[in-house]
């Protein structure tokens, strides 16, 4: 795998030429289908071919992922944009495989409400061992709201993918939340009603499990939450089902030394059969803007937490939106617009500025103006590449993707070429 930047004068023609490679299939593969709008400073995943296969009248992909002794998956993975078709056609050739090894096999998760579109999901399961989905919310009284996700369960099933229950306190702010648990907390009888509704919800719908983020505790009820996560994983063990706890932990604790004071999470991690650590390294909509954390800073913390938490279990988060700030930023004021890569590709070129990298901060960015100055932050191929690679330097389990409900490609031509992405189902 090569990451190409583009160049002045550059077009999608004259990087095929260049690296030898098919024009149309590196538009498609990278999602550029106008060969001639590329915007200096944005990135270009090649990759080589080394097995393709042109289909023949009557082939299926099942029969062709037989022939080469590979998964459907692995088809799809190599040629996404066949989860939008019915149908394969005679004479059109496909990527069996590329060349270069494999660096290791990883878990993947990607977390998504039950409203992403279709197409979106279908392109990116093949990608994942697990999809969280979002959208149950647990009230002070053990009840939890239902949502409508029979057909997302059905379609990530179908693909080999576990469906995992995410489940977050009902607030509207962190007082509410904090009041909230702590109701549940004081009540055994509502810890295990609770416990009875998640399991009633995991049996009827088709779960493989639950995904419980972290709340925000008062020390009285720290230990507390310990002795129920306890319970809750003991029972929903034994019922066969497998418990993930997300860590939201904010970086900046590790310059100043409180992580991990207060909660115990090494305990917590223990009991988990899965842990998702959720940092906020790459920032969020209000705050210190995204990417302004070094790489540095964030593999210390890596380094630390995974001295008290199992990192073969572990997984670590990558955020796939981008923010626009308006400068000039105000701290405790300013609140940053979420896009998506393309949308940030997209204001880049329509005001004809320039991508910039920051190699410390491992994000891409440029500055504009319309009406205002903008300053807008993202993760391209060469963010992605430099996050993937903590996974084997730190021997965690996989990635955790936040979130899927826009379609990335060069996320997944970065994440595919290097590893092989196992599926539990």
């Amino acid at each position: 795998m090569l990451i190409h930047v583009v160049q002045n004068g550059e077009t999608m023609n004259s990087i095929a030429d260049k690296y030898g490679v098919s024009a149309d299939r590196l538009m498609i593969e990278n999602g550029r289908m106008d060969s001639d709008r590329l915007v200096v400073g944005e990135t270009i995943v090649i990759l080589y071919p080394d097995i393709t296969y042109t289909i023949q009248e009557g082939d299926t992909l099942d029969g062709i992922a037989d022939r080469f002794e590979i998964t459907v998956y692995q088809l799809l993975r190599n040629n996404p944009y066949l989860s939008d078709r019915e149908f394969i056609y005679p004479g059109e050739t496909i990527v069996i495989s590329y060349e270069g090894n494999k660096i290791r096999a990883i878990a993947t998760n990607g977390y998504a409400y039950p409203f992403i579109a279709m197409d979106v999901l279908r392109k990116t399961l093949p990608f994942l061992t697990y999809l969280t989905i979002l959208g149950y919310k647990v009230t002070a009284k053990g009840e939890i709201n239902d949502i409508e996700d029979t057909e997302i369960i059905r379609i990530t099933s179908e693909y080999g993918t576990e469906p995992v229950m995410m489940l977050e306190a009902l607030s509207q702010n962190m007082e509410e939340e904090i009041n909230v648990i702590h109701l549940l907390l004081s009540s055994v009888e509502l810890q295990n009603k609770l416990i009875d509704n998640i399991l009633s919800i995991l049996k009827t719908k088709g779960y493989g499990g639950v995904n419980i983020s972290t709340p925000y505790l008062i020390p009285m009820d720290r230990s507390l939450y310990l002795d129920f996560f306890t319970k809750f994983a003991d029972r929903l063990s034994k019922e066969g089902y497998k418990v993930y706890v997300s860590f939201s932990m904010r970086i900046f604790q590790l310059l100043n030394g409180t992580i991990f004071t207060g909660l115990e999470y090494t305990k917590l991690a223990q009991e988990a059969d899965r842990i998702t650590l959720i940092t906020y390294v790459f920032g969020y909509s209000e705050g210190i803007p995204q990417g302004t954390l070094s790489m540095d800073t964030f593999s210390r913390f890596l380094e630390y937490t995974t001295r008290l938490i199992t990192p073969e279990k572990t997984d670590i988060g990558i955020t796939v939106m981008g923010y626009v700030w308006s400068l000039p930023y105000i701290p405790g004021t300013s609140k940053g617009m979420a896009i998506s890569y393309n949308a940030a590709i997209d204001i880049a070129g329509n005001n004809n500025v320039e991508i910039q990298f920051d190699e410390i901060t491992n994000s891409a960015y440029f500055q504009y103006i319309v009406d205002n100055e903008y300053v807008v932050r993202f993760w391209d191929a060469r963010s992605i590449d430099n996050f993937a690679k903590l996974v084997p330097e730190f021997g965690l389990y996989g990635i955790s993707i936040w979130n899927i409900m826009n379609w990335f490609p060069q996320m997944w031509l970065v994440i595919n070429s290097q590893y092989d992405i196992d599926k539990v189902m």
